[in-house]
């Protein structure tokens, strides 16, 4: 029972219910998923995403155990994001984020004009913590940039710039604290690939153990014809042609250093093999959901004009 709550909560209810420890209304569901010490935060997470019914009031009873009232927009997201992890899905992200904004506007009346700019500057925030404080982004946003990408959110109208300021300090002072408690780190993705098998790259014939990892996120893949191997794949940089992969390799010392590359050329078995190899990585090729979000939310707000 305790494996069933911890990292299959649908499951793990449904047995509850099924001993009378819990019954399925929402807001007694949503407040075990709120007070329960020991579950699994992301987990909790996919939960609150579904979109069936019973899920959707869960996650709407779940916001609402929050106490938004007289917080900054800063305080409020540190409270709701430690209470689970945000899933990958951009609709369930979409969907948890809207519950967010219509609770905290409801909380806080008088502070937006629209509910859709307390959702574009929660992104906008999120974001920021993430540019602020991710060692691997090395051009840090000037508060000017923050303030230039909220303009006009707020029904065509901008933010005072004092409550942009005051947000803006928050998060330069403190990132915001994210559970990590969901096993999904390089364990679970070496234990769980989506497809595994031998492939050459090009420039080290010589190497016969994987040496070195290349992320995926943010990167393009293609097909390329290569006079020197067959059914070759290309991965590189779509968006930042020039610029190297983030990727790392061992070294003839077996240490651990970044690469070098710009793109990677890749050999298959087979042009069925290779096909296949594209289809995986496309699959699993990851992208910043926010942004996607953001930029939806800000159409819908400028075609209002």
């Amino acid at each position: 029972m305790q494996l069933g709550i911890l990292y299959f909560p649908k499951q793990g209810i449904q047995y509850l219910v099924e001993q009378k420890i819990l019954s399925l209304d929402a807001e007694e569901v949503a407040k075990f998923l709120y007070q329960g010490e020991g579950l699994n935060k992301t987990a909790i997470g996919d939960y609150l995403g579904q979109r069936d019914p019973l899920n959707l009031q869960v996650l709407q009873a779940f916001v609402e155990c929050h106490q938004f009232a007289n917080l900054n927009l800063v305080q409020a997201l540190r409270q709701f994001l430690w209470s689970f992890r945000l899933p990958g899905e951009a609709q369930k992200i979409d969907r948890m984020m809207e519950a967010f904004a219509n609770w905290y506007c409801q909380c806080n009346p008088g502070i937006f004009q629209s509910t859709d700019a307390c959702y574009i500057l929660s992104f906008s925030v999120i974001m920021l913590n993430t540019s602020l404080h991710n060692p691997n982004v090395k051009d840090k946003p000037p508060f000017e940039r923050f303030m230039s990408m909220n303009r006009g959110i707020n029904n065509g109208a901008d933010l005072q710039e004092v409550l942009l300021k005051h947000l803006f300090e928050s998060i330069k002072n403190e990132p915001f604290s994210i559970p990590e408690d969901d096993g999904n780190d390089l364990t679970h993705t070496f234990f769980n690939p989506s497809r595994e098998g031998w492939l050459l790259k090009l420039g080290n014939p010589l190497d016969k153990e994987p040496l070195g990892i290349i992320p995926l996120e943010n990167l393009s893949v293609q097909p390329i014809d290569d006079l020197k191997k067959p059914n070759c794949f290309e991965l590189f940089n779509a968006n930042c042609k020039g610029q190297k992969i983030k990727a790392c390799k061992t070294d003839g010392d077996g240490r651990v250093v970044e690469g070098k590359h710009q793109s990677y050329k890749i050999s298959a078995a087979s042009q069925e093999d290779r096909d296949l190899w594209i289809e995986a990585i496309r699959t699993s090729i990851t992208r910043d959901p926010f942004y996607d979000l953001v930029a939806a939310r800000k159409k819908k707000v400028t075609s209002k004009k």
